[in-house]
């Protein structure tokens, strides 16, 4: 067993973690908070104004995979570094763009350099705990609702004094001057005793398992497909859905910053979980109770109680994308724990990505976001099958894979 584990200098690393994900996940939140000013500017559809968004995070995605392929062979202070400078030039692209077009592919290069802040930078502090691993990568998750929280508030007076356009400059030298030196404080390897598989493997990991490395990780990867395009539901349509109840959209953002706090909260609960009861525990019981908020969201349309439903979304989906890192952790390799957690991170962006999208066509069909609700649990449905099938054939598997011992 290796002193660099849940040492004093994890939580470091961990603290520094989490300021990095807060300014670096601002990527993803700043798309939002411009679209109105975009939308007039070039004199374009809601739908139009949009497509940034979308490319940010299909760029999110990718960037998941990919800077997590980095961290594997070089660290993660150099995948922090070329995300930086990669989001920087995506900033200042955007600020310059003459069209939407050019702008929505600047906020592609933007969500691909943000994604460093997420799975990648998650993987790489996993690797620094194992009795607090559950709870690190929380607080690391965290990050990305604390940007989503913070950010907006800090960029409303600069948006109404200067406009979208020298906001992207000033983010594109924020994340460039912040993250890079932060970044080499990271520099620092765990050494080979640390590395090796005793060392990391917890009080969770299996001592064999009847899928192979590839298999679980797709089932993972669908699983986590499932549970966000349920996910996505509220988180992508609870502003809309307040509009049509008649409490406007102003009302709706509160719902959704309840959410995300909420989620902060959940995430953080989460961790201390899986690291008394494991990730897979941790991912049914989020799941369970996922499904159980967005029945919630069917009878109940008044205005407190969607304050209170949305609180309670919340509170129950905040610590499911966290579990399948954790998971991946238990069940394969620490020396592929970047693109393994990259690749399954992946899968559940795309889940939000087209589960808001396949809810807004639902409603579209309908007039109504009931079916779009019933479609969201029926997907969550199906990533608690997938879970429990993990669970039910592990504990029926005889000898078998012992993936934590190839790590």
């Amino acid at each position: 067993m290796t002193d660099s584990l849940d040492s004093r200098y994890s939580w470091f690393r961990l603290a520094l973690a989490l300021l990095i994900a807060t300014v670096g996940n601002v990527g993803i939140w700043s798309i939002v908070v411009i679209l109105p000013q975009v939308q007039a500017e070039f004199g374009i559809g809601r739908g139009g104004a949009s497509l940034p968004y979308t490319l940010t995070m299909m760029g999110f995605a990718l960037g998941n995979l990919v800077f997590g392929r980095v961290v594997d062979r070089f660290g993660i202070h150099w995948a922090l570094v070329g995300a930086a400078l990669t989001s920087g030039a995506g900033y200042m692209a955007a600020a310059a763009s003459p069209s939407l077009f050019v702008l929505a592919v600047a906020h592609f290069v933007i969500g691909l350099g943000t994604a460093a802040g997420f799975g990648p930078l998650i993987a790489d502090t996993s690797l620094w705990f194992r009795r607090f691993r559950g709870l690190a990568v929380a607080v690391v998750a965290s990050g990305n609702y604390l940007s989503g929280a913070l950010w907006p508030l800090i960029l409303a007076r600069p948006l109404i004094d200067q406009g979208w356009r020298p906001v992207m400059v000033i983010l594109g030298l924020v994340i460039a001057l912040v993250i890079v030196p932060l970044a080499f404080l990271l520099r620092r390897k765990l050494d080979a005793v640390g590395m090796s598989a005793e060392s990391q493997k917890s009080a969770f990991t299996p001592k064999s398992t009847p899928f192979s490395p590839r298999m679980l990780m797709w089932l993972l990867a669908l699983a986590g497909l499932s549970c966000c395009m349920a996910m996505a539901m509220p988180q992508v349509h609870i502003v809309a859905l307040c509009v049509d109840l008649g409490f406007g959209p102003a009302v709706g953002a509160e719902m959704l910053s309840l959410m995300l706090l909420g989620g902060v909260v959940s995430r953080v609960v989460s961790g201390l979980i899986a690291d008394r009861l494991g990730g897979v525990v941790t991912l049914i019981i989020g799941s369970v109770l996922q499904a159980i908020a967005l029945f919630l969201y069917l009878p109940f349309d008044g205005l407190a109680s969607l304050y209170v439903v949305s609180l309670v979304f919340g509170l129950s989906q905040g610590g499911i994308v966290p579990a399948y890192a954790i998971i991946v952790r238990e069940y394969m390799p620490a020396r592929e724990a970047g693109a393994r957690v990259g690749f399954v991170i992946m899968a559940t962006i795309l889940g939000m990505a087209l589960g808001g999208w396949v809810s807004g066509w639902i409603y579209d069909l309908t007039g109504s976001y009931q079916l779009a609700f019933i479609n969201g649990i029926i997907w969550n449905g199906l990533n608690i099958a997938i879970i429990l099938l993990i669970v039910l054939r592990g504990r029926r598997a005889g000898p078998g894979p012992a993936l934590a011992a190839r790590a």
